[in-house]
């Protein structure tokens, strides 16, 4: 016998699917949807973390194309860490580094910031257009930031994760609080050694840490 509407249900992944496909096509602003989706679900069926392609497969991004982590770490040399920047020299840094003055807006106005500027808070929503997931974003904040010379992972301190990955989980709006005070506690009892130092692969390589 055929099956009924009435016989039909919604599948319990779905919604969660097309929410998180929804984010990063947001986030990504292809000319192409269509193909953005076919790219996107082939890196999910793949288990790849980050379900965009590399730059280097010249996929256009639209605004967010000419941001690279190389430009975000030159602003983070400029800024010389202060933790609060004004609005107008951080857009002449911009501006210097030819990055699209649009795309500066659209960070200004998802942080809603006015004449001052967080620098870490701005970072790390300028990262998340290039990270589409919360542990990419993280991974290209934690390369901006460190300054480590000796070819290991790069790494920071655990309070400046905790700070950032608290309030990129609060502007995606998705994760809920108990979810965060989770992964930092298990990070914070469990991972962070005595120097109070992560690594980028102490988040990406640890199938007990999942921050989304």
């Amino acid at each position: 016998m055929a099956q009924t509407e009435e016989q039909r249900c919604i599948p319990r992944e779905l919604p969660e699917m097309l929410k998180k496909f929804a984010r990063a096509a947001i986030l990504a602003q292809p000319q192409d949807l269509l193909q953005f989706g076919v790219d996107y679900f082939e890196a999910v069926c793949r288990g790849e973390s980050s379900p965009v392609r590399e730059q280097s497969e010249q996929v256009s991004l639209c605004n967010w194309a000419e941001l690279t982590p190389e430009l975000l770490k030159a602003l983070h040399s400029q800024v010389a860490g202060r933790l609060i920047i004004r609005a107008d020299e951080l857009a002449q840094m911009w501006k210097v580094l030819k990055i699209p003055t649009d795309l500066f807006n659209s960070v200004m106005n998802v942080g809603h910031f006015t004449e001052e500027i967080e620098w870490l808070k701005f970072l790390a929503l300028a990262s998340s257009a290039l990270g589409v997931t919360i542990a990419r974003t993280l991974k290209i904040v934690c390369e901006v930031l460190s300054c480590d010379h000796d070819g290991g992972p790069p790494r920071i301190p655990f309070s400046t994760f905790q700070f950032l990955y608290t309030y990129i989980a609060e502007v995606d709006g998705e994760i809920s609080t108990s979810h965060v005070s989770r992964m930092l506690s298990y990070i914070e009892q469990e991972i962070i050694g005595p120097d109070g130092i992560i690594t980028v692969n102490d988040f990406t390589q640890n199938p007990r840490v999942r921050l989304e």
